[in-house]
């Protein structure tokens, strides 16, 4: 019986334990070699994009994301982006949680180290027309009957879920490039 337990269990305990390693080690890492995803090049201002209305439909997946610092308007009002990116790899400290989240609960394990879809579907493709708020419940409620787990008892993924968005968001904008993230200098 253990080493059946071991043989099913042993993985995820793996998996989740690298996770954890890694979310440790992000800060520390060298960043890897990232190719471009159209996010410019070095001096190029920061990229900003506003969150998506509840009420509207996505933006065209063609959709460019605002050029500047504070040209997104925000849920709020207008002055709060959903992320910040300077250079493709360097993000606002939200967006960099996200990715952190990310990183910790080794998403990439269903979803491809790229969030281009593995076992589970691409991200990248899927926030082009998810809303927020599904993409909440999809991840805090899980999808079980397509193998998605249910995060909503992870209180890290639980309070940084606005910033695990974030972060796919703008990857899925082709905003953030892939590989190792730093916060803007």
């Amino acid at each position: 019986m253990s080493l059946l337990l071991r043989r099913r269990f042993g993985p995820i305990v793996l998996a989740a334990l690298a996770g954890a390693a890694a979310l440790a080690l992000a800060d520390d890492t060298p960043p890897a070699a990232m190719p471009a995803q159209g996010a410019g090049a070095a001096g190029q201002a920061p990229v900003t994009a506003a969150p998506p209305a509840a009420s509207k439909p996505a933006a065209a997946p063609g959709a460019a994301a605002p050029a500047s610092p504070g040209a997104a308007a925000g849920v709020d009002g207008g002055n709060t982006p959903l992320y910040r990116v300077v250079d493709g790899d360097q993000v606002d400290p939200n967006t960099l949680n996200g990715w952190r989240t990310w990183r910790a609960m080794a998403c990439d394990r269903c979803h491809g180290a790229n969030q281009e879809g593995l076992v589970g579907p691409s991200l990248v493709d899927g926030l082009k027309t998810m809303s927020k708020d599904d993409f909440k419940k999809c991840v805090l409620e899980g999808r079980v009957e397509k193998g998605m787990p249910n995060f909503g008892g992870v209180k890290s993924v639980a309070d940084n879920i606005d910033n695990l968005y974030a972060f796919l968001k703008g990857r899925s904008d082709g905003a953030i490039a892939t590989g190792h993230l730093k916060a803007i200098q």
